[in-house]
């Protein structure tokens, strides 16, 4: 039987080559790093995450946390690598970046039914069946020939990465460890702020030089990973209700709320590294440098990667795809990741899996699957294929894509442990009845 191709080792493509293989059918998987490197990348690892250690809330009353089992129950490689290496995150799971990329490169590598070609792709296969997971970093040619071949306009938006900052360079003496109302473990550094402390940051925030973003169109930016300085800009008050919002977080030393609060959480398993929760940036590396020191705690702080901000390609869906992730009018050539137009880690390595699952049910002639509504896995990939808005933007997963339950509960916490707890039961007759293992 014909080897499936997959283009890119990202998440989703990592995810989708291992579902191939798992089933018996030999993958021929490219990825042009580190031959050529993106913007955002720094190694040729497969599966490199680049914006944050974070996968997000790990109960079953959080819709990621939903996720993640649905796709564990599916033997995803990605989500068992993950548990492997996951470090204190307080309700949230989280990972070391380096040892999660590299175990996942290893384990593909080492497969006998994978072969890796390190290389660029620069245009869609003409033959076979394909799994196109390049990522919102897709190289130009290979855009071009996909905005040729899906008649549609690819969409690019600045998205942002933020920095990290090594543990012994933060004063212990003002941060404090916590988690929001005190929810799994304290694993989160806290820096507090008084309202003088927050001004002065915000108003010098403002004055920063941001770097030059080369080859996107200037102003667009998208609103589930925004810049520090463009949420500041909308207003005084904005980061007090958003990333720097300190509801929830009490410094036992004082047993007083803060007027802000900077959060930084753990970017490796040692915890010897902190990513700055909520400060996507694209000011210069020197600006950073400056402003980010004004923070109470940060006065010294080493930056080990400064923020910085890079392309993001994604597809018009609704337009082009199905949801079993295929092109309407190609169905033999898959999509996955968030060209696709899924938003975050976990949700890109969900539609890897499901584009890997059907590109084979494809080769083998079989019906494609589409899982359940009740499911995330269905409801996400259904809003991709039906979703009603005009101007189509990347969606993470909410328990708002879900069918409601027939009985309302106000309780939103126990609302979404039933909607879970449906959704699993879904996927196991699901499961049965396609003969899933």
């Amino acid at each position: 039987m014909s080897a499936i191709k997959v283009i890119g080792a990202g998440l989703a493509g990592a995810e989708a080559a291992w579902q191939i293989a798992r089933q018996g059918i030999e993958v021929e998987l490219y990825e042009m790093r580190p031959v050529q490197m993106t913007p955002a990348h720094h190694t040729g690892h497969f599966a490199e995450l680049v914006c944050s250690n974070s996968l997000k809330g790990a109960g079953l009353d959080n819709a990621a946390g939903l996720l993640k089992e649905e796709m564990r129950r599916l033997d995803s490689l990605l989500m068992r690598v993950a548990d492997q290496y996951a470090v204190p995150a307080g309700g949230a799971l989280a990972v070391d970046r380096e040892q999660f990329s590299q175990e996942i490169t290893k384990l593909l590598q080492e497969h006998p039914l994978i072969q890796v070609h390190r290389e660029e792709v620069k245009s869609l296969p003409q033959a076979g069946i394909a799994v196109i997971a390049t990522g919102p970093l897709t190289a130009e040619g290979l855009a071009r020939e996909i905005q040729k071949m899906t008649g549609e306009d690819a969409l690019a938006f600045y998205d942002a990465a933020a920095p990290i900052v090594t543990l012994e360079s933060i004063n212990l003496e003002k941060a404090f460890w916590a988690s929001r109302y005190d929810k799994g473990d304290p694993d989160y550094l806290n820096c507090p702020m008084t309202e003088e402390d927050y001004k002065r940051f915000y108003h010098e925030l403002l004055k920063a030089e941001t770097a030059e973003v080369k080859g996107f169109e200037k102003g667009k930016v998208f609103e589930g990973c925004m810049p520090v300085e463009v949420m500041a800009a909308r207003g005084e008050q904005t980061l007090t209700f958003g990333p720097l919002k300190p509801v929830g977080l009490i410094d036992a030393r004082t047993g007083q709320r803060s007027y802000a609060v900077v959060q930084l959480r753990k970017e490796n398993r040692a915890g010897t590294l902190f990513n700055l929760v909520g400060f996507q940036t694209h000011l210069k590396w020197g600006e950073q440098q400056r402003v980010f020191r004004l923070i109470p705690g940060l006065e010294n702080a080493e930056f080990v990667r400064f923020g910085v901000m890079h392309r993001n390609t994604f597809l018009n869906a609704p337009k082009v795809l199905k949801a079993d992730y295929s092109l309407q009018k190609t169905p033999q050539l898959f999509f996955a990741g968030q060209i696709t137009g899924v938003e975050g880690y976990v949700e890109s390595t969900a539609s890897g899996l499901v584009a890997g699952l059907n590109a084979v049910r494809r080769l083998k002639n079989l019906p494609t699957l589409i899982f359940p509504q009740e499911t995330a896995l269905g409801a996400l990939a259904r809003h991709l294929e039906g979703s009603p808005s005009v101007d189509f933007q990347p969606m993470s997963i909410n328990y708002g894509l879900l069918p409601p339950l027939e009985v309302r509960i106000k309780a939103k916490k126990e609302k979404n442990a039933k909607i879970s707890a449906r959704a699993l039961a879904k996927l196991e007759e699901f499961k049965a009845a396609e003969g899933l293992d």
